[in-house]
């Protein structure tokens, strides 16, 4: 099918995902161009499409369908960088390699092949379908905004890379900047001065050490703490008299950011410690309907037995879930996502697109 530009617009799912990936979406401009290609593909196949545009990224959303029930199904067009090589997309073995294959444009793809489909087989509910250009930066600036805007439904997919498990549950995000001061001397006297990388580290075990980086859910089995960055030192001969620690925290679902925050300035009185960052956990009621009926089709379509487990990172699902909307993670089959031999198998992008399409079906109303 070609465009008013007379472009080819690819048709299968993996010719559609080996498209995406050649954007090499790296960049506001190349993320805009991926965007503007996902919007004329889905005008064309006679799909409702808003684009909006928020500091210059643009996000992309379909609609089809009416009910009382909204299904969104959210997918970010952006990927982290890679080598050149990375973006020239090859099939072997029934997988599609490239950058972005897995997480998660190959989940775009299928979303966006559903979409034409439910065009000329309407859904039994609404089915809003979100395109956002940065979350692998934040999302703020795609999925937040569009949340902000009131882009909402009764379940969120996001369609990360799962290999078909449910994540139901994700880590809350709390990144600290931890300043710790110590006392001047000369290298060779290290007796007369504070060493404040001593004492940062000092600070460091003491935080690992609270009683909160203990507890477990069911999902987790702990919490996760990771000295990411650290700065200190001038030269050789002199104590330093400062160090700047990055600290990134993953807290479990139920926890308190607050509290958890009082406890480390407590134990740290003499520490500067600023929050650089803050997401909010994802905890989605495993016995929700939509999430019941999702496992149902899963299992059915899928050949096992859906595993609903808590992811340690975190994806746009969080946004959702800061405004009480039912969000998970849920997408196809692969591996090595950011890494050099990342791949889709290329069957189950078929799989995961008629499972979307069977949660379309019969969908209950609100009032069930």
């Amino acid at each position: 099918m070609k465009n008013e530009h007379g472009h080819y617009f690819e048709e299968s799912i993996e010719a559609l995902a080996s498209r995406l990936i050649q954007f090499e979406a790296t960049s506001a401009e190349r993320v805009n161009q991926s965007a503007d290609y996902c919007c004329d593909w889905l005008r064309s196949h006679g799909l409702g499409v808003d684009v909006y545009v928020n500091q210059g990224l643009k996000s992309v959303v379909a609609t089809v369908g009416e009910g009382e029930s909204t299904l969104i199904l959210n997918g970010h067009l952006d990927v982290v960088p890679g080598q050149p090589e990375l973006f020239a997309p090859r099939t072997a073995d029934g997988r599609l390699y490239g950058r972005g294959s897995y997480d998660m444009l190959g989940a775009v793809a299928s979303m966006m092949v559903l979409m034409a489909e439910l065009v000329k087989n309407p859904p039994d509910c609404k089915v809003i379908l979100a395109l956002v250009p940065d979350e692998e930066t934040g999302g703020e600036l795609g999925s937040g905004f569009l949340v902000r805007q009131g882009i909402l439904g009764d379940l969120v997919i996001c369609g990360e890379p799962t290999n078909f498990k449910i994540g139901v549950h994700a880590k809350g995000i709390l990144q600290l900047k931890v300043d710790v001061k110590g006392k001047a001397a000369h290298g060779s006297r290290p007796w007369l001065g504070k060493n404040a990388i001593l004492k940062a580290m000092e600070h460091y075990q003491s935080i690992v050490s609270m009683d909160v980086f203990q507890e477990s859910t069911t999902y987790f089995k702990q919490p996760s703490i990771n000295l990411a960055k650290i700065q200190a030192g001038k030269v050789y001969n002199q104590v330093p008299d400062f160090c700047s620690m990055g600290i990134d925290i993953r807290y479990l679902p139920g926890q308190n950011p607050d509290e958890i925050m009082d406890q480390i300035r407590a134990l740290l009185p003499d520490a500067e410690i600023k929050v650089e960052f803050q997401g909010r956990p994802v905890e989605t009621k495993s016995d929700d309907r939509f999430v019941r009926k999702l496992c149902e089709v899963a299992t059915q379509l899928a050949g096992d037995q859906v595993i609903l487990f808590g992811q340690d990172g975190s994806a746009d699902t969080r946004f959702y879930a800061a405004k009480g909307v039912p969000a998970v993670e849920f997408g196809p089959v692969g591996a090595n996502h950011h890494g050099p031999d990342e791949y889709v198998d290329i069957h189950s992008l078929y799989v995961y697109k008629d499972i979307l399409k069977e949660l379309t079906k019969n969908s209950k109303t609100k009032g069930e």
